[in-house]
């Protein structure tokens, strides 16, 4: 199997949806799944290059393993449960320290999954769910109003910036790296993948370029003469 040109990883507590929104956009399914133990991977090739998308485990006692698998990661998916704002919180707690051994310039994506959940939002194209009419037999919704607000995902994103010392600037802007999406509906999981993966692809050109740079051309090197000794040396 050919040696991957660039690495992607998910990070998040347990139950965020990481395998979910993997799968939905490798397999085109959701599926009824149980949490990861350890990581795997899936190879996704995107224009000349392939592109490994590790899934990590969420749980505990995996924790240590997420530091493995980010090492030399491009990019890293950092995924909370849009009902749950401790896994937003658990992001910074427990699993940013994991990237330290991502490669420096390694793009940050915040995403919160499970919006389907909400009742915010509407994700399969049909109308928004008006209020309950009170009739006897009408259809509740038990939808839940969302507990994490966008701007605290962007507040997150920054916060990290500062922690890796990286140039507001020189990265890619806070409302392009901040999504919210359902594993369960598909609704912006393309758009997810795609965007870092092309935001990934000119990082692997330049790493290419600056390997070619430092390569020595062993050809080119000239021989040093032979010369002959003299009587007298």
């Amino acid at each position: 199997m050919r040696r991957p040109d660039g690495k992607i990883v998910l990070l998040g507590d347990m139950n965020v949806g990481k395998t979910s929104l993997l799968q939905r956009y490798m397999e085109r399914r959701f599926p009824d799944t149980v949490s990861t133990v350890g990581g795997a991977f899936y190879l996704k090739q995107w224009r000349s290059f392939n592109i490994s998308i590790w899934d990590t485990a969420g749980r505990e006692q995996f924790h240590g393993l997420g530091s493995l698998y980010c090492r030399g990661a491009a990019a890293i998916i950092l995924t909370y449960d849009v009902n749950h704002p401790q896994s937003l919180f658990e992001l910074e707690d427990r699993f940013l320290g994991l990237t330290e051994t991502a490669n420096n310039d390694c793009l940050f994506a915040i995403v919160g999954n499970k919006v389907d959940l909400t009742s915010e939002r509407d994700t399969e194209g049909g109308e928004k769910e008006g209020p309950a009419s009170g009739k006897v037999g009408s259809c509740v919704s038990t939808k839940v109003p969302k507990q994490v607000q966008p701007e605290d995902a962007v507040a997150l994103y920054k916060k990290i910036l500062k922690y890796k010392m990286l140039d507001e600037r020189e990265m890619p802007a806070a409302e392009q790296m901040c999504f919210e999406t359902s594993a369960k509906t598909g609704y912006n999981v393309d758009l997810l993948f795609e965007t870092l993966f092309d935001l990934v692809v000119p990082m692997i050109m330049r790493q290419r370029a600056e390997e070619s740079d430092q390569t020595v051309d062993i050809a080119s090197c000239k021989t040093p003469k032979q010369t002959r000794p003299g009587c007298c040396a």
